[in-house]
């Protein structure tokens, strides 16, 4: 059967995070048979796929960051023609702080069947270890670089009471976790994973205050942070600048006035008019502008 007598279909392939022998079944199959393979780093697919012990037949493409935009549109047309596409990113699955976001929204926009090989991930492989709360979370990603931006993501995330995943770096690691212990407190209880599924696998366990002083010595790998949830306040915990506080803070984050105080108030444990009033007592108490 040829690419022209199929219906185009793009699929998103789960890739080793570290031991190639985590490798989803289906993977092998679908690299042989794909008409186009879009990879990350085609270097790394050719290592991947003589490691399997499969030779791709279809048309090979590079699919990363700095040509996402240039290609995606290259891929839909194939797409569109009846092609068979599987994406394959780095390590872990698609979309996932990885490229395949604009390839997925630009097929489906088309009316494309999207479909996945479902195989390894770091995020919930590190949740799993971590020993943290796992029934609720968040998956972050990537923190900001620069240090100023990168407290006002952690103090936006400060209230969050599910447990909250991140990338790092291992060069910012130490930063990182100096300002989560910041803003969290030294307390809050973490885990640090390092090289998950690889010869020196680690999990670090402890308070941000402890991990902090630990990644200062330096810390090599590929890194996932697990954090454990804000808890949750007593009603009356907060005080009215505390709770104006927050609600600037997710209004700044691009939050209505109004979804912002509904949110702090379940937060808070209290009737939204109590964050209601306070706001507006607030604002009624600033100093008029010159």
């Amino acid at each position: 059967m040829t690419s022209a007598d199929r219906s185009g279909l793009l699929i998103l392939a789960g890739t080793p995070i570290g031991d190639v022998a985590d490798a989803p079944p289906r993977l092998a199959a679908e690299l042989a048979s794909a008409d186009v393979v879009a990879a990350e780093d085609t270097r790394r697919l050719r290592r991947l796929t003589q490691a399997l012990g499969v030779q791709t037949t279809g048309r090979v493409v590079s699919y990363f960051e700095g040509n996402e935009s240039s290609r995606t549109p290259e891929l839909v047309e194939a797409l569109t023609g009846g092609a068979r596409v599987l994406l394959v990113t780095d390590a872990g699955m698609p979309s996932v702080s990885d490229p395949g976001y604009r390839l997925v929204a630009a097929a489906v926009e088309k009316d494309v069947r999207v479909t996945a090989v479902p195989g390894p991930s770091a995020v919930l492989t590190a949740l799993a270890l971590s020993g943290l709360p796992v029934d609720r979370f968040c998956f972050e990603g990537f923190l900001p670089r620069k240090a100023g931006e990168r407290l006002t993501r952690l103090r936006e995330n400060e209230s969050e009471r599910r447990t909250l995943v991140y990338f790092e770096a291992p060069h910012r690691l130490d930063d990182t976790l100096t300002a989560m212990a910041e803003v969290f407190g030294a307390d809050r209880r973490a885990a640090v994973c390092r090289e998950l599924t690889k010869t020196y696998e680690e999990v670090r366990r402890g308070g941000l205050g402890e991990l902090a002083a630990w990644a200062a010595e330096g810390v090599r790998g590929e890194i996932t942070v697990v954090v454990e949830g804000a808890p949750a306040p007593a009603p009356g915990d907060l005080d009215a600048d505390e709770l104006v506080r927050r609600v600037r803070v997710r209004e700044e984050a691009g939050e209505r006035r109004k979804e912002a105080i509904a949110a702090v108030a379940v937060e808070a444990g209290v009737p939204k008019r109590e964050v209601f009033d306070a706001v507006v007592a607030a604002k009624n108490s600033a100093p008029p502008i010159p």
